[in-house]
């Protein structure tokens, strides 16, 4: 991998904490763990992320379980390029597509919590702001990439 690519290195570090996010949310939806945020009011993890959450599925797939994927699949890619010349050569798109991907799923989950369930969970927030930032990064990698092809 190029040394200018600091943005993949910085999108790979960051899917670490997501990864970390998503299996705790994992866990918790499988009700192996108590949450730590409050019942009730806006910030209500239980029915949002939670065994018995509405939305917390996409049919038998829990949505936790489709983040930590994502985010392993986010970390792999950068990885995987130090060792595969042809997927270096595409990382900066990969990386736009699977990062914007995320952002289109967190968008929309995050408009349910919002305007149909009416509560949010504090981690699924944490994890929309890495999605972001990683997203930033992603369009910064690709631009100074074309920059210097320019």
């Amino acid at each position: 991998m190029r040394t200018e690519n600091w943005q993949a290195k910085i999108i790979q570090l960051l899917a670490v904490p997501g990864l970390l996010v998503s299996f705790y949310l994992l866990l918790f939806h499988n009700g192996s763990l108590v949450a730590s945020c409050g019942g009730g009011g806006w910030d209500d993890c239980g029915i949002v992320s939670g065994p018995d959450g509405k939305f917390s599925s996409v049919g038998p797939i829990p949505v936790a379980l489709i983040g930590l994927v994502g985010y392993a699949a986010i970390f792999l890619s950068v990885w995987l390029a130090d060792f595969w010349e042809s997927l270096d050569a595409y990382l900066p798109e990969l990386l736009v597509g699977l990062v914007g991907f995320a952002l289109l799923m967190t968008l929309g989950l995050t408009a349910l919590e919002i305007f149909v369930i009416h509560a949010i969970c504090r981690y699924c927030v944490i994890s929309a702001i890495f999605i972001v930032i990683m997203f930033v990064l992603a369009i910064s990698f690709v631009r100074s990439v074309s920059g210097d092809e320019a």
